[in-house]
C-alpha cells in the first residue's frame, strides 16, 4: 500500500485559486495529523484524506458550479489514486468518507467516522483566526464580493440577502464563520477553535467599526 507523498499532492493544486492552494491543503494536513493523534485517529487515513479533500472543483462560485460539488469529484479522484496505490477498499472507503463529509454547507454526508470529525475540524479551523480572516477577504474578492458591506436588517434577521445585496466577507462571517465553532466534534479542534473564535470576532468588530469611521 503506498502512501501519498507531499510533492505528490502538490501537483494537483498547481491550478487551485489562493484561498484553496496548497498552502491551505498542508494547514489542514498538520492540523489534522494534531487532532488525528490526540484523537486516536487513523493517521493514515486522516493524512490521505486531508491532502485530497479539496483536489478537484474547489474554486469559488455559485451554488450550480463545480464548487459546490467538489466533496464529490475529490472523493471520487481520491477513490481513484488510491486504488493505483494498492489500497484495500475498505480504507478507500474511510478516505471517500472522510472528503463527502467535510463541507460546512449543505450537509447530506455528515462525519460519523473519527477520521471523518478530525478532517472536517482541521479544515474548519482553518476559516477561523487570523488565516481564517485573511481566506474569507480573498475568497469574497475572488468571487468579486466587498471585504464589507453594512448588512441589511433582513439579512441581520433570517440570513436571506435583499435583491442586489452584496455577500461581503462580513456577511460570510455572520452567516457562517461565526457558527464555526459550535460545529467542532472532537475535543482537541474545539479546543484550537475557542481562541480562533476570539480571535476572528475581534477582527471583524474592528473591521466593522473601521468602516464607520468610529474606529
Amino acid at each position: 500500500m503506498e502512501q501519498i507523498t507531499i510533492e505528490e499532492a502538490r501537483s494537483w493544486y498547481q491550478d487551485a485559486d489562493p484561498v484553496h492552494d496548497f498552502d491551505h491543503v498542508l494547514r489542514v494536513f498538520q492540523v489534522a495529523t494534531r487532532l488525528a493523534k490526540a484523537e486516536g485517529a487513523d493517521l493514515g487515513i486522516v493524512q490521505a484524506a486531508a491532502l485530497l479533500h479539496d483536489s478537484r472543483g474547489s474554486a469559488p462560485g455559485g451554488e450550480g458550479s463545480q464548487r459546490a460539488e467538489h466533496h464529490i469529484t475529490s472523493a471520487k479522484f481520491a477513490g481513484e489514486v488510491l486504488a493505483k496505490k494498492g489500497w484495500p477498499d475498505h480504507k478507500i472507503r474511510a478516505v471517500k468518507d472522510c472528503i463527502l463529509a467535510h463541507r460546512f454547507r449543505g450537509q447530506e454526508n455528515k462525519p460519523e467516522t473519527l477520521e471523518a470529525q478530525v478532517l472536517f475540524d482541521a479544515d474548519k479551523l482553518d476559516v477561523l483566526g487570523a488565516i481564517g480572516a485573511a481566506r474569507t477577504i480573498a475568497y469574497a474578492a475572488l468571487d468579486g464580493q466587498p471585504a464589507y458591506t453594512e448588512p441589511s436588517d433582513q439579512f441581520l434577521k433570517t440570513g436571506e440577502k435583499l435583491p442586489g445585496e452584496p455577500h461581503s466577507s462580513y456577511h460570510e462571517f455572520l452567516f457562517k464563520l461565526q457558527k464555526v465553532k459550535d460545529r467542532m466534534f472532537t475535543d482537541s479542534g474545539k479546543a484550537l477553535a475557542e481562541a480562533r473564535h476570539a480571535f476572528l470576532l475581534a477582527f471583524y468588530e474592528q473591521l466593522q467599526a473601521e468602516a464607520r469611521g468610529e474606529r
